[in-house]
């Protein structure tokens, strides 16, 4: 009997629906060619949970989640909701659903194609084959460390990591390290913080499980320096939540274009995939949005969710043939392009590559 997973769908505002029927395109065509099946249920966030149920994240949504194997995301928000109060907006549905699915990991690679090589805005002999997974911890850290408090003549925050948050994350990065080339460089700042000294300690006990990965350490000004001095340098960078906000933005950017970029958030159950970028409002409806993003995130789904490595690996290679053949859309058509194509065309292109 064929191996069949329940996917949950949700399309959002803006360009969301036309990549994510993209990446649907793609799935179906992989798996057709693989001989798995794939259901799909749409669920609601964000603007269109608004104008259809008056919240951003439906109760309905919560729970339909729960039931699925994976979630494929678009995007959401727009200047439409924008005067909302805060917990009212799109925004604030999807930091709901990330909670309510637990999701503590965030995963961004960041991967150079050789023909988009000239995009990016540093020299080619110094990203061509960069290939970099940034494993962010999502969940604690400074951004939700207790207490917290502003006065009128001071503030505060404080860093606060738990012994469980720092081995769930780290022993995220170590899996992916062994699918990858086995070697991690952990960022953090012990030179001057407890908690990172911490930190440091933990990861190095969770090393000790994985004696095939190589472990690194490096303070976190010294990361971003040499993210662009020698990317290549990197294989997984495993780091925490402030430090890993700054850098997967920083490493995002080796590739010269936002709509190149998926990620993931997984954790204790089900995790969600979609690309870093925005619900680009202005473009939406005109078929110019570039769904490669999206269609990467699919294949982390296959890969990390659904352990559906050989499928993952057919899209990623379909992603690179149709790059090669010189296929462009508009954002990145400036770059050795053969022909402009929409958003459509570029997912129909892509679907005929990895069916094969």
């Amino acid at each position: 009997m064929n191996k069949s997973y329940k996917i949950g769908v949700i399309k959002g505002d803006g360009i969301g629906p036309e990549i994510i029927d993209e990446a649907i395109k793609v799935l179906d065509a992989v798996s057709v060619a693989l001989n798995f099946n794939l259901k799909y249920q749409e669920m609601l966030l964000g603007g269109s949970a608004i104008d259809e149920t008056g919240v951003p994240l439906p109760e309905e949504t919560i729970q339909g989640v729960k039931k699925c194997d994976s979630v494929l995301f678009g995007a959401i928000g727009g200047p439409k909701w924008d005067t909302l109060e805060r917990h009212l907006r799109p925004e604030s549905g999807l930091l709901g659903l990330r909670k309510e699915m637990g999701t503590f990991a965030n995963l961004r690679p960041a991967t150079v194609y050789d023909e988009l090589i000239n995009a990016s805005t540093l020299k080619a002999s110094v990203i061509k084959g960069v290939d970099i997974m940034v494993v962010r911890e999502l969940t604690g850290g400074i951004y939700f460390g207790q207490p917290r408090e502003l006065l009128a003549e001071s503030a505060y925050n404080t860093m606060v990591y738990t012994k469980e948050e720092v081995q769930r994350i780290a022993k995220v990065a170590f899996d992916i390290a062994m699918q990858r080339e086995k070697r991690i460089c952990s960022v953090d700042k012990a030179n001057v913080l407890e908690v990172s000294q911490f930190w440091r300690e933990i990861v190095e006990e969770m090393a000790v499980e994985y004696p095939e990965v190589e472990l690194t350490h490096m303070y976190v000004d010294n990361a971003a320096m040499q993210l662009i001095r020698d990317p290549k340098q990197f294989d997984v960078i495993l780091t925490g939540n402030i430090f890993g906000d700054i850098l997967s933005d920083a490493a995002s950017m080796l590739s010269g274009s936002i709509g190149l970029l998926p990620s993931a958030s997984t954790g204790k159950g089900v995790g969600l995939f979609e690309p870093i970028h925005g619900s680009a409002p202005d473009i939406a409806g005109q078929g110019i949005a570039n769904p490669l993003a999206t269609i990467s995130s699919a294949s982390m789904m296959l890969r990390y969710a659904l352990g559906e490595d050989a499928a993952a690996n057919k899209i990623d290679e379909a992603i690179k043939k149709a790059l090669q053949d010189g296929y462009r859309t508009g954002d990145i058509g400036d770059f050795d392009a053969k022909e402009i194509v929409s958003c459509s065309q570029m997912g129909d292109i892509i679907a005929d590559y990895a069916s094969r």
